[in-house]
């Protein structure tokens, strides 16, 4: 047998309903990670100017552990990177920057899990409806093609159901990849942009730590350049 035959027949014994259900699993799996990811966000954006004012203020008075002591309960992508470099200050505005730059790599790595599956789920789920209606549409010439040349009117009414039942389920399969595809879209390109708020709110922070670990420095630094 060929195996164009082969493909063809297997494809008329499976039909189109398992790209149906394989959508649907696919569609509760990307509203899981929709919902995770929400709950993780949730806990790692803060209040950026309450959190730069409070923690301005500590740093002003040359208190650093005091300000460490300020963003130990906070779980913000800010305060995280804040706290890294606060802690490695004592050992110079260097050895803070690059502190802050690692925790921020390790958030950013967190703050990206799992959204490569909604981008991949949103840009190819229509692709796999499509492949359902390519099926459908194999259904129905094969329905055809049972009933051609027969002169009996009800076999040709019966296969112009099977037809039309294919063709139908051609379009669900379809409707059902985009309706897959919109909301992971969605929240993909929602979480991308809280993303960058995020990253932005901490880069700010980066800053101020920076400029506070840099002015003790330059006190610290006797006069004349020792």
């Amino acid at each position: 047998m060929h195996i164009v035959e082969i493909v063809k027949d297997v494809f008329v014994k499976w039909g189109a309903n398992w790209v149906l259900w394989l959508l649907f699993a696919l569609s509760l799996v990307s509203i899981g990670v929709i919902v995770e990811r929400w709950l993780v966000f949730r806990t790692k954006q803060d209040r950026i100017r309450e959190l730069s004012g409070a923690l301005e203020e500590t740093l002003a008075s040359g208190d650093f552990p005091a300000a460490i002591s300020k963003l130990e309960k906070r779980t913000s992508v800010g305060a995280s990177v804040a706290r890294a470099g606060l802690r490695l200050a004592p050992q110079g505005m260097t050895a803070a920057e690059k502190g802050m730059q690692s925790a921020l790599a390790i958030e950013r790595s967190t703050l990206e899990n799992r959204l490569a599956f909604l981008g991949t789920l949103g840009n190819n789920a229509p692709f796999i409806g499509l492949f359902g209606t390519v099926i459908g549409v194999l259904l129905a010439f094969e329905a055809l093609s049972q009933t051609k040349g027969s002169p009996v009117s009800g076999a040709s009414q019966v296969a112009s159901n099977l037809v039309m039942g294919s063709i139908a389920e051609a379009l669900v399969a379809t409707a059902v990849g985009i309706g897959v595809a919109l909301p992971a879209v969605a929240a993909y390109n929602y979480f991308q942009r809280r993303i960058a708020s995020i990253l932005s709110d901490a880069e700010a922070l980066t800053n101020l730590v920076l400029a506070y670990v840099s002015a003790r420095e330059q006190a610290a630094t006797p006069k004349g350049g020792a």
